[in-house]
């Protein structure tokens, strides 16, 4: 389970923790949809389009100058919202309209979750398993953002 504390009141940084201990740290991007993580030495960019609707997860250590995209969200902020990753489709759905709760889906049922913990701090909690870590940082990116432009906009 990942767990995401705010760490700046005027920005959108989050410490991700697993097991206790820090784990990356989200940066959200400014003006923007989308952010920065590292995790285990490798530096990610999450790419949002205009909209917040589409995201792209490259690897910004790469450098080759080449967007590879590693994984994309598709129709985020709908009810019904998908992750494609390493040729295999996770799929997304908001539990409630009257909660931040996103479920992640399988064939069998609902298999996972990102839910916010506080709404005073803005924590959130991802329990997101079979996702590789870099999939999973990068949902959890995804969910604050929306979050973020959907309170921003007062939705």
């Amino acid at each position: 389970m990942l767990t995401a504390r705010k760490a700046s009141f005027w920005r959108s940084r989050y410490e991700v923790l697993a097991d206790g201990r820090v784990a990356a740290v989200w940066d959200g991007a400014f003006w923007r949809s989308g952010g920065r993580f590292s995790l285990d030495g490798r530096d990610y960019e999450v790419r949002g389009n205009v909209w917040g609707t589409r995201f792209t997860l490259t690897d910004a250590t790469d450098g080759s100058g080449a967007d590879v995209a590693l994984a994309t969200a598709e129709r985020v902020g709908r009810r019904r919202w998908t992750v494609e990753a390493g040729g295999r489709t996770y799929r997304f759905r908001r539990a409630s309209m009257w909660r931040d709760v996103q479920e992640l889906y399988d064939d069998s049922g609902a298999v996972g979750t990102v839910r916010r913990v506080s709404m005073w701090r803005g924590d959130v909690a991802a329990d997101l398993p079979g996702l590789p870590p870099a999939v999973r940082m990068f949902v959890l990116g995804v969910v604050i953002t929306m979050w973020e432009a959907q309170a921003a906009s007062g939705a």
